[in-house]
């Protein structure tokens, strides 16, 4: 139980690293939470900080993710373990201590944590991720897709009903977190990929709880 305990924390504290707000501020750019849609995220890095910036944001965002779970599996921990590890790691992202609990939406701490769980799982995720927003042209459109069909590929590759539980709660909070982009997208206000909003990198706004855009 005690070690059950400490993955879990350990996946929290690690999920709370803010990979966007770290990098911009090594680098001297400006917070991602004053920018754009306001969430520390990849997507609202690249269009204010370069694809460079957002591949970092991108990779440290998933590897946050992949980390403990991988960690929980090495150590061979029970599947409803490996899956409050999973949720873990991506309520740290959504609610970093560190950062007064106001993270980002979570996307590429999920895919990691669905690379943790198999490749095959990550593959099926970023697949349908990828050929969405290539489709679309709207990274949240490719991102809600993901997440919906996340816990089907879940249950079907992995056969561990108490881990494809933890991969649904996670889709349910990305839903939430995203609800400001699903009203958009709907209005069909929402800025596809690509797009500078009007003052890109010149319009500080007041810092966002991360429920408006990427």
């Amino acid at each position: 139980m005690g070690t059950a305990a400490l993955l879990i924390a350990f996946a929290y504290l690690i999920g709370s690293v803010s990979t966007a707000i770290l990098t911009t501020r090594l680098l001297g750019l400006p917070d991602p939470r004053t920018l754009g849609s306001g969430n520390p995220g990849a997507t609202n890095v690249l269009r204010y900080g370069g694809r460079g910036v957002a591949a970092l944001t991108l990779f440290g965002d998933a590897f946050k993710g992949f980390l403990p779970v991988a960690v929980g599996g090495w150590l061979g921990v029970s599947p409803a373990i490996l899956g409050a590890t999973a949720l873990a790691a991506f309520l740290g992202h959504l609610y970093p201590l560190y950062f007064g609990f106001r993270g980002g939406k979570g996307v590429a701490t999920a895919l990691g944590v669905l690379l943790a769980l198999g490749w095959p799982v990550a593959a099926a995720a970023a697949l349908t991720w990828l050929a969405v927003a290539w489709i679309t042209r709207y990274s949240s459109a490719g991102a809600l897709a993901a997440a919906a069909a996340a816990p089907l590929y879940t249950a079907w590759f992995t056969s561990e009903t108490p881990v494809a539980i933890a991969v649904g709660l996670m889709t349910a909070l990305l839903f939430w977190r995203h609800r400001g982009n699903i009203q958009r997208l709907l209005a069909g206000t929402e800025a596809k990929i690509g797009a500078r909003k009007e003052g890109a990198g010149t319009a500080p706004r007041a810092p966002s709880n991360g429920a408006a855009g990427d």
